[in-house]
């Protein structure tokens, strides 16, 4: 396969990390600050706040990462290879983190809708959750399928 037919799906994944950085940068801290502005008695629950989104971020980008990675096996004609299925399997353990790092930090959603009369931030909380269990499903079947045809392909190679 030619190097630059994954091209696009590379720079894809690039851009999907674009907004996820800027999130990081600008949003995060005036969240963290407006859970402190609403609770004026805990001054730690911006730092919660932090810990939890900036926590969600270092799995999402290692899961880009291996995006990128299982795109340049494409290119170099090693799909069918149990790199290909590692990739799949670190993927799968970043979308259960996310999810997982998610649901411990839901309480603080809570305690933000609650007092800010928005019950919204809950449903975009559980949205979080239930697409990074959606994508770990996914990558968890790509991983089983992907396990298979390597199997298959290794008795054929020993039947011929």
């Amino acid at each position: 396969m030619k190097r630059g037919t994954t091209l696009f799906l590379k720079i894809a994944v690039i851009l999907m990390g674009v907004p996820i950085f800027a999130i990081c940068i600008f949003l995060v801290p005036d969240i963290g600050r407006f859970a402190a502005e609403l609770y004026p008695e805990f001054t730690f629950i911006k730092y919660l706040v932090w810990i939890d989104m900036y926590a969600a971020a270092i799995p999402y980008y290692l899961a880009l990462y291996q995006s990128i990675k299982l795109l340049s096996y494409i290119d170099h004609n090693i799909a069918f290879s149990q790199h290909s299925v590692n990739g799949l399997k670190n993927i799968k353990r970043c979308a259960i983190a996310i999810s997982s790092i998610y649901v411990v930090g839901l309480p603080l959603f809570y305690l933000i809708a609650e007092r800010d009369d928005a019950p919204g931030i809950i449903v975009i909380g559980m949205v979080l959750i239930f697409a990074s269990m959606v994508i770990a499903v996914f990558a968890a079947v790509l991983q089983r399928l992907l396990q298979e045809a390597i199997n298959i392909k290794q008795e054929n190679d020993l039947t011929v």
